[in-house]
């Protein structure tokens, strides 16, 4: 990697809000002076992207192989919550992260897990309790309490969130939060808690309640979620109280691009180019305190170089002074990730999935293309030999979640609007307490794809009548050790796959991974049975 000692270009100052032709001086890898200049190189110099809240497992890629993909598009720094691992491996889980980001250049920040488990109603791998929370507050290497998912224990004052909320204050760190859907008083109350953002609004009158008592809000496009076409109109009001962010970013989408799509999006739509950069940049390196440079006099020289401010092509990445990508090409090398996991689920017979009963009205859950919210409807089904079957004619299939950590019976439902005509697709990226997720036509099938993940120990996998694939994701069943574009080849197959089989979803993994999200409404699927979201409590299956 070269190390720069300078660097000549039309300067983007979003301090002073105006763009001067400049020279950059570096000195053990801080800016030791910006100096005008009458003549420069037809090239922006301009602060690096920041993704201010990702969970970089959802990426199926370690840190470091994350970063060789990012850093091509110019991120240069990540609000990474590692609360996906920590539900498979606990505290073990967010030090494996934090060890696999060391020497991979990109400025990885992660956060405390919060809710680990996410709730009372699953079966996770660990639990962080308050104690643990608070000692990983105490930690340099963990700079904010990650999303606080369990806004309803908030509501109530939950001692044990109280106290992970109150570690944090104490510990100077801010606070995330997660409330989709909440208004009014009770966002107030929440707020009030010590709430500083939410990534999770899907309309913009929530994210405009939320904005006028104070909150920050985080414009996502991630994978499954995308928020940006609703909430966009926020950067031309409310533009300094804005930050962008992935959340959950597939690792076929991050070949094609990260926050510099946002950017580029926003000013395509006429946005300001300072109140844009201002958003994916400085906003995100100010609100969570991150040792990250922003273009000033004694900064880390951490920048990006990029053709010209309509097409923003990355010329150059930089990192504390040395250039670390240059032109979709990062030059840092690849390197071997050892594995972690906990997964004790043995094979399955077809008959593990079976949902008994006949002549009563079911409920389905109803998956949202693009949305981590699902809506519920009741039907009839068809029945034999005593079982509740699903129907792909009506577009109802079968969705079953297994218990990865113990031996233990198999809940099952129903869910709309998948697509699949004969087959089954199965993952153990299953938010949050990521068991293994399965969905199909029929029992057959299911058990069929279950069992391919169960030998691996982990991954996505997809049966149907053209036969089968399988991506191994052998890390805490969330990632793969593999080279990122490879992992991403390997994803787009099996996403094309499964398309090929019916699905009309545009993520069908990531659709399917929110299935088992209990935090998010209104109808999910627990290993231990069918939850309704909204009363935050199991729902029968059928009527009585």
């Amino acid at each position: 990697m070269e190390i720069l000692h300078h660097i000549s270009g039309q300067l983007l100052d979003v301090h002073q809000r105006r763009i001067l032709p400049a020279r950059v001086h570096i000195a053990h890898g801080r800016i030791s002076e910006i100096r005008p200049e009458a003549s420069v190189p037809d090239q922006y110099i301009l602060p690096g992207f920041v993704d201010a809240h990702i969970h970089i497992e959802s990426s199926m890629l370690v840190p470091h192989e994350f970063a060789r993909i990012a850093l091509c598009h110019g991120t240069v720094a990540t609000v990474s919550d590692p609360h996906e691992i920590a539900n498979v491996l606990g505290v073990e889980g967010v030090q494996y992260m934090i060890d696999q980001a060391r020497e991979a250049q990109l400025k990885f920040h992660f956060g405390a897990p919060s809710c680990v488990p996410a709730t009372a109603f699953e079966t996770a791998g660990a639990r962080i309790g308050p104690k643990a929370v608070a000692e990983l507050l105490a930690s340099d290497d963990i700079y904010y309490l990650a999303e606080m998912m369990n806004y309803p224990g908030v509501l109530a004052g939950d001692e044990e969130v109280m106290q992970k909320i109150a570690a944090a204050k104490a510990a100077g760190k801010p606070v995330d939060g997660h409330a989709p859907g909440l208004r009014g008083p009770q966002a107030r109350q929440y707020i009030a808690a010590g709430i500083s953002t939410d990534h999770e609004c899907f309309e913009l009158n929530e994210a405009l309640d939320k904005l006028q008592h104070g909150m920050k809000i985080l414009i996502r496009e991630g994978s499954a979620a995308k928020n940006y076409q609703a909430l966009h109109p926020l950067i031309g009001t409310h533009p300094q109280q804005l930050m962008f962010c992935s959340d959950d970013k597939h690792p076929d989408d991050l070949l094609l691009g990260h926050i510099n799509e946002l950017v580029l999006r926003s000013l395509a739509k006429g946005y300001e180019l300072f109140d844009v950069m201002r958003i994916a940049s400085v906003q995100p390196v100010q609100h969570y305190g991150l040792p990250v440079g922003l273009l000033r006099k004694g900064d880390p020289a951490d920048f990006i170089v990029v053709n010209n401010l309509r097409e923003f092509a990355v010329q150059q990445t930089v990192i504390n002074g040395r250039v670390v990508a240059a032109k979709g090409q990062c030059y840092l090398p690849q390197r071997k990730a050892p594995v972690r996991n906990r997964f004790a689920a043995a094979p399955k017979k077809p008959e593990d999935f079976a949902v008994y009963g006949s002549g009563k009205k079911v409920a389905v859950i109803v998956a949202v293309d693009g949305q981590l919210i699902t809506e519920s409807m009741r039907c009839d089904l068809p029945t034999g030999q005593g079982r509740v079957l699903a129907s792909p004619e009506k577009d109802i299939l079968k969705i079953s979640v297994i218990n990865r950590y113990q031996e233990a019976a198999i809940a099952s439902g129903f869910i709309k609007n998948f697509g699949l005509k004969a087959g089954a697709i199965a993952s153990t990226v299953a938010h949050d307490s990521h068991n293994l997720l399965v969905l199909g036509t029929d029992d057959h099938w299911m058990c069929q794809a279950a069992n391919l993940l169960i030998e691996q120990q982990g991954g996505l996998a997809a049966v149907g009548q053209a036969g089968s694939r399988v991506l191994p994701l052998p890390i805490a069943g969330l990632m793969s050790g593999q080279d990122g574009r490879e992992v991403g080849r390997q994803y787009a197959e099996i996403d094309a796959f499964v398309k090929q089989m019916g699905c009309t979803l545009k993520a069908p993994f990531m659709s399917l991974s929110f299935m088992a999200l209990l935090v998010i409404p209104k109808l999910k699927m627990s290993d231990l049975g069918l939850f309704d979201a909204v009363q935050f409590r199991f729902a029968d299956l059928m009527d009585a």
